[in-house]
């Protein structure tokens, strides 16, 4: 990891190679940062699923297909047994992650996840509860007339082991304003990961692009995650992954492979101190994360058991553990799995 300050690229150097850069040459640049920080060969990946514990979300973001709203017939909460089911099922699968994520429900209020979530840890000891958005905290939060800091604090209590980044589409409220007004403004979003790192929550940190960001928007994310890092905050990885514009109200094409592959790139050399960076397979296929990683990704992410809101844009790749373990060992990497944190569980043998 770099020390603040020193050798650091700049922003305009940082927009000169995602507007000029040739892209072999950005990725190279890439692979030698991946090397360098993980030098062992060595490509990750966690056995976890998603629980989308609900779809009613008063947000509306214009890019979402998933949301519903609360009088639509396919409107749902999941009952805390469906719950448990399904992680049940994670459990039986030598799973040790659950992200649990939903919509921003006015309805739901801390109650119900100090009870879920404690429920969770009594019944699944082994399982890490990687759950929620700061979007969500923050809905948390004002439905049930608490600061954020009472709210993550009380989270944490119940069982909540770490935030995962999502909700971070472009961290520049410009964006924001058209894509998703309802929802948090980026220093919110900072403030929350910022609160939950001075608890000692691990968090990840993400970039949704290929909407209606600039180049320039990119590169700002990307710095005003590093100066977050820099500020105290626990990323332990950075995962961006391109919008998916089927069956969603703003419509429009998603990025290409090489866009794709340029902003990965960018991400690692930019975030010098971020450790881990993730391919998207979910929303990139197998092929294209065998590619990346030769462009800076060290990580596949999770198996994810289950998927339903990027698959709600018409988008539904998939792969089974066997299949990422056969992905990474063909493209000559050693396969492992491992914890949400980055320790690892078990190497598998070429």
């Amino acid at each position: 990891m770099k020390t603040p300050g020193v050798d650091r690229i700049v922003r305009a150097a940082a927009l000169d190679l995602l507007r000029n850069a040739d892209l072999l040459t950005l990725g190279k640049s890439a692979d030698e940062i991946r090397r360098c920080l993980h030098p062992g060969n060595v490509v990750t990946f966690v056995v976890d699923r998603n629980v989308n514990y609900t779809n009613i979300c008063d947000s509306k973001c214009s890019f979402c297909a998933f949301y519903r709203s609360k009088d639509a017939p396919d409107a749902y909460v999941l009952t805390c047994s469906q719950i448990y089911e399904k992680i049940a099922e994670l459990v039986a699968q030598g799973g040790t992650q659950l992200l649990m994520q939903g919509g921003l429900n006015p309805d739901l209020k801390i109650g119900f996840f100090e009870e879920l979530f404690g429920e969770i840890k009594k019944r699944f000891p082994t399982v890490r509860n990687h759950s929620l958005s700061p979007a969500e905290v923050s809905c948390i939060a004002a439905n049930s007339a608490l600061t954020l800091d009472e709210t993550l604090l009380r989270l944490k209590n119940a069982g909540l082991d770490s935030i995962p980044g999502g909700g971070a589409e472009i961290l520049v409220d410009e964006v924001r304003g058209t894509i998703s007004p309802k929802k948090i403004g980026w220093k919110q979003w900072r403030e929350v990961m910022l609160i939950a790192a001075q608890l000692g929550m691990p968090t990840t940190a993400t970039m949704m692009f290929g909407s209606r960001e600039k180049p320039e928007d990119i590169v700002e994310h990307l710095f005003r995650v590093r100066e977050i890092q820099d500020q105290g905050g626990s990323f332990t990885a950075f995962i961006p992954w391109t919008y998916q514009p089927g069956n969603t109200e703003l419509g429009g094409t998603t990025a290409t492979g090489v866009d794709y592959l340029k902003v990965l790139a960018l991400s690692r050399i930019v975030l010098d101190n971020i450790p881990n960076i993730q391919a998207s397979w979910v929303t990139q296929g197998a092929k294209m994360a065998s590619v990346a990683l030769f462009f800076g990704a060290n990580d596949l992410g999770g198996t994810m058991l289950e998927e339903n809101v990027v698959a709600a844009a018409g988008c539904s790749f998939s792969m089974s553990q066997n299949e990422m373990i056969t992905l990474i060992h063909g493209a000559g990497f050693r396969a492992a799995q491992r914890t949400t944190t980055y320790s690892i569980i078990r190497e598998f043998p070429v």
